[in-house]
């Protein structure tokens, strides 16, 4: 085409990058752009939060209309602190964050810090680590409910595999009672196994992390420390560990938010149960909205998971300031 054809375009560009020029510096041009992503925000979360706490106080069941329901007062959490199955989901939600800020926190720093040395295939192993993270939970559910199959399982095939060569070498084991371990079905296990699938898919998320707070250390400050002679156990625990602080603060909210909302690997790998074994708040939460159609009952679970995630984050947020002020 001529470029006479786009005379016509360019004035038409010009004219509109000035008047973009003109409304930047216009008090209201912030808010236009803002305008969309907080109604979104209003309509999805905040609206959602103060319902929630409305229905908390009241017997809806989610099908009639909500000018029918009926105020209950405090009654829907009197009933919450007298169910043992409220407090059995609070104490294994408890032992997740546990778990979560340990465990995770420990194998994704101890990667970061092997892989942000110069070794071999050091991409290849990041991508690897951090694959996990790039799965839903669905899937991550489907899979390690594969590999905790009791019959033909990973691990209880590879159990069953090394009775049978310890049977063959003349000890009195039974290969067959591998195949017998119910990871999903023993009240004392499950738990555990549940929380060890979210592991494996959180210690990649944590590895990134720490990776990107290694890359913003000084190397000047590392061979300043190693010329006054500090060995790599000494400097890592006075020099990179404290400036990793900041990261550190992230991982441990991080992890507590992820630990409270747990819910999706728990109902596609055993619904909270057996016998509420592995229930969690959120999963409690929703078993009674749409199993057992009581709104306002899991609008006060919901409001209960809000203030512990509330308090925990706050107490830790506020802890960490004032470790920086000091």
């Amino acid at each position: 085409m001529p470029s006479i054809f786009w005379i016509p375009y360019l004035a038409l560009s010009q004219s509109c990058l000035e008047e973009v020029k003109a409304l930047r510096h216009h008090p209201l041009a912030p808010w236009t752009f803002l305008a969309v992503p907080l109604i979104l925000y209003g309509i999805w979360v905040i609206y959602p939060t103060f319902a929630t706490f409305f229905l908390a106080f009241t017997d809806w069941d989610g099908f009639s209309s909500l000018a029918d329901a009926r105020r209950v007062g405090f009654a829907n959490f009197e009933r919450l602190f007298n169910d043992s199955t409220f407090w059995k989901a609070v104490t294994n939600n408890l032992k997740w964050i546990a778990v979560f800020i340990t465990i995770p926190t420990t194998l994704g720093l101890a990667l970061a810090l092997v892989l942000n040395t110069d070794i071999k295939f050091d991409r290849f192993l990041k991508i690897s680590y951090y694959l996990p993270m790039v799965l839903a939970f669905v899937v991550i559910g489907l899979i390690w409910s594969w590999i905790y199959h009791p019959a033909q399982g990973l691990i209880n095939s590879t159990l069953a595999g090394f009775l049978g060569l310890l049977k063959n070498l003349g000890f009195a084991v039974d290969p067959d009672s591998a195949r017998r371990i119910g990871w999903l079905a023993k009240p004392d296990l499950v738990l555990w196994s549940v929380i060890g699938a979210a592991v494996w898919r959180q210690v990649g998320y944590v590895m990134i992390l720490y990776l990107a707070g290694l890359k913003t250390v000084d190397p000047a400050l590392i061979d300043a420390a190693k010329v006054d002679g500090a060995e790599k156990w000494n400097l890592f625990r006075f020099v990179v560990f404290p400036l990793l602080a900041p990261i550190t603060t992230i991982v441990v909210v991080i992890s507590i938010i992820d630990s409270l909302r747990a819910f999706d690997l728990v109902w596609v790998m055993t619904r909270g149960g057996p016998f509420h074994s592995s229930e969690v708040l959120a999963n409690f939460m929703y078993l009674e909205a749409f199993n057992n159609y009581s709104m306002g009952y899991a609008a006060a679970i919901g409001v209960i998971l809000f203030l512990i995630s509330l308090g925990f984050i706050a107490t830790y947020m506020w802890r960490i300031v004032k470790e920086e002020e000091a």
